[in-house]
């Protein structure tokens, strides 16, 4: 049986990958694109993206999508709220429409990118297991269906665990020292006015020492909730998950002295509540140029969320790598060392602001460390920054 090759070859179809496949499409360059879900609705995308106009939107621009996104955004999902745990506002801002990171669902983002490449680009379905170089930049890589393929370019678009990041280095993600536990208010407005009320419109950041409630108004209507956490990395193995309200009761633990208000947002939570470990790859993580091969969003650079930045930069890495190989046609490796130059210092500059920003909420004297920080980016910019 003769094996199948795929001139280019992308492992997972997220935001990056997308982004990748449909900069290439507009150049007249195919690609194949792999993921291991067994459709685009398989699960949940997420909550909000802010789109930010010096990376995603930059990206959204180079696919052609942009006025399409503009199309889609979440009207007034800038506005922020910023409380301490006693539910006392310390900043709010409206979403007056000026700002330059304008909110869209990830699932609607996802849409475009997807509604945006010809059929049978994305093999739904397809879980890659591994890769081996073959020589000459070409690879050979395998799935979990006991079938494969060989590629002469092989993109790891492939997420935190990625299983194309071998290729180029030993790195592994490591847990930062938060916990994220997600939870869901539906139809707010009406089954649950006083959360919807604290949330806002947008964005609220409720903070205290170690501890923090996080939030967005969805276009739907509802409220995505995160209880972060500064807790040791087994504290979630502790929590019967499939129990919702002994989980409930394991979180509200944390938040025993802060305003009821507040609290609802877990104790009032429709559905059960997700347990999230957050990790990082280092700082600064990148690798020597291997032949046929490279990485690109979480795969190459997994950071904090902190920073609101990860699914910007997967949407930038995606367009400048399909740009990179639309300007050196026949000379991958070329087009691979330009993008990889660029690619390293911003995902380090990125990572670093990431993890100092998630030190920053949760301090001591938390959310004060945040009220500085959007006071004094206001007062350069005119704009806030995100988190």
């Amino acid at each position: 049986m003769t094996t199948p090759h795929h001139p280019i070859a992308v492992v997972g179809a997220g935001l990056g990958g997308l982004t990748l496949a449909r900069v290439l499409h507009a150049h007249g360059i195919e690609a194949t694109v792999l993921d291991v879900d067994d459709s685009p609705a398989a699960r949940t995308q997420g909550g909000m993206l802010d789109i930010h106009h010096d990376s995603g939107q930059v990206a959204l621009r180079a696919a052609g999508l942009y006025e399409e996104f503009l199309a889609r955004v979440h009207s007034g999902g800038q506005a922020t709220r910023i409380l301490d745990k006693d539910a006392r506002v310390r900043m709010e801002m409206p979403d007056d429409g000026a700002g330059g990171r304008p909110e869209i669902d990830r699932g609607a983002l996802r849409g475009l990118l997807l509604g945006s490449l010809p059929e049978g680009t994305v093999r739904w379905g397809a879980k890659v297991t591994g890769a081996r170089p073959l020589g000459a930049g070409r690879h050979e890589v395998t799935l979990a269906d006991g079938g494969c393929f060989t590629t002469g370019l092989l993109v790891g678009a492939d997420g935190a665990w990625s299983r194309v990041r071998p290729l180029v280095s030993d790195a592994r993600p490591a847990y930062t020292g938060v916990s994220f536990v997600e939870a869901h208010l539906s139809a707010a407005d009406v089954r649950h006015p006083v959360s919807a009320e604290v949330v806002g419109r947008g964005m609220l950041f409720a903070l205290g020492p170690r501890r923090g409630l996080l939030a967005h108004r969805e276009p739907d209507g509802g409220l995505h909730v995160y209880a972060a956490l500064d807790v040791p990395e087994e504290w979630l193995d502790g929590i019967d998950f499939a129990d919702t309200g002994a989980a409930r009761r394991a979180v509200l633990e944390h938040f025993a002295d802060w305003d009821k208000s507040l609290r609802a947002l877990v104790a009032d939570a429709d559905g059960p509540l997700v347990p999230r470990r957050i990790h990082a790859l280092p700082v600064g993580h990148r690798w020597d140029r291997v032949a046929g091969v490279t990485l690109l969003g979480d795969a190459a650079h997994l950071m904090s969320p902190f920073a609101g930045e990860g699914a910007n930069l997967a949407l930038l890495d995606g367009a400048e790598l399909g740009l990179a190989l639309a300007a050196h046609p026949g000379d991958t490796e070329a087009a691979l060392a330009a993008y990889e130059e660029r690619l390293f210092p911003r995902a380090e500059a990125s990572a670093a602001d990431s993890a100092e920003q998630g030190a920053m909420l949760f301090r001591a004297d938390a959310p004060q460390g945040l009220v500085d920080l959007f006071t004094g980016h206001r007062e350069v910019s005119g704009a806030a920054p995100s988190a």
